[in-house]
């Protein structure tokens, strides 16, 4: 059996979803199960407040090394899984834009492809080292994360 591939980054460049789903895909593939997430020009959370664009940052070497952790966490909950992409955006990003990219496949549908793409989201919100700073008509602000880590994490 070929080498599984993974890829993980973090970019200051356009995310290609068909360049990456290429690289994910094998033979034995038939279904890929893919989240992006986006910038909004309108904000919801608190006060309703448009936004102009949003300035992510990271601390890149760390990142990467949870990103890798990560796609081996999906690796050992859903074996099936064939390729992993977890790609996160950095820079000046304006609404519309895609900020972060999570993929994954498997031969098929029903193996656990659905719940293995949103494990990833969720796992790379919560330990990758990740900072974005809205801007917005009336000042910027560093958007805050829920997570706490806890010793090994």
């Amino acid at each position: 059996m070929p080498s599984l591939p993974t890829i993980f980054s973090i970019t200051e460049s356009e995310i290609d979803l068909n360049d990456l789903l290429a690289k994910i895909t094998l033979t034995s593939t038939g279904a890929a199960a893919i989240f992006t997430g986006m910038v909004r020009g309108v904000t919801l959370r608190g006060d309703a407040h448009e936004t102009e664009y949003l300035e992510y940052e990271s601390y890149v070497p760390m990142a990467e090394a949870k990103m890798k952790q990560v796609a081996e966490e999906i690796r050992e909950k859903w074996p099936v899984i064939e390729g992993i992409a977890i790609v996160q955006r950095i820079g000046r990003l304006y609404p519309k834009t895609p900020t972060v990219l999570i993929a994954c496949t498997a031969a098929h549908r029903d193996t656990g492809v659905f719940d293995a793409a949103r494990y990833g989201i969720d796992r790379l919100k919560e330990i990758v080292p990740v900072w974005k700073k809205e801007v917005s008509p009336n000042g910027e602000e560093w958007v805050e994360g829920d997570y706490i880590p806890r010793p090994g994490e």
